[in-house]
């Protein structure tokens, strides 16, 4: 009997070496990795087309995006409420409850991914496409494409 387990000695299955390394730990990995940028890529697009709806502040993103897609998120963001003050009947309606319906992400080398999703708001279906880098351990946004 073992003294730790409790199971008689004769019970106990030897573990082999080929059962343990069944899932390679590197192909673990790559698939946490894959739910990370995916989960990156929904909060960031979440985030983004509430900007463009006038419901977040742009800085909030700062963290996540480079310096260039911010300002673009930024400038986009200030035409879009232009927009909505004209005189168009969905011109108020614009970016109205967005939710990111889908998100897939594909490896494009060890340090960069690239990612869509799909976004449904009030009046739309629009797609979104991001590159994501990394640097210094963190994911940045390098390209933010919002249709």
């Amino acid at each position: 009997m073992s003294a730790m387990t409790g199971i008689p000695a004769a019970a106990a299955v030897p573990v082999s070496p080929a059962s343990e390394s069944a899932v390679p730990a590197a192909r673990l990995r790559v698939v946490d990795e894959s739910r990370e940028i995916c989960a990156i890529s929904r909060s960031t697009v979440q985030a983004a087309i509430e900007v463009l709806a006038g419901t977040r502040p742009v800085q909030q993103l700062a963290r996540r995006l480079d310096e260039r897609c911010l300002a673009a998120l930024q400038h986009r963001a200030a035409l879009t409420r232009r927009m909505a003050s004209g005189s168009s009947p969905t011109a108020g309606r614009l970016h109205r409850n967005p939710c990111v319906r889908s998100v897939r992400a594909c490896q494009v080398s060890p340090d960069v991914y690239e990612a869509s999703a799909v976004v449904v708001d009030e009046l739309r279906v629009r797609a979104v496409a991001l590159r994501l880098e990394r640097s210094r351990l963190a994911w940045r946004i390098t390209v933010l494409e919002i249709g």
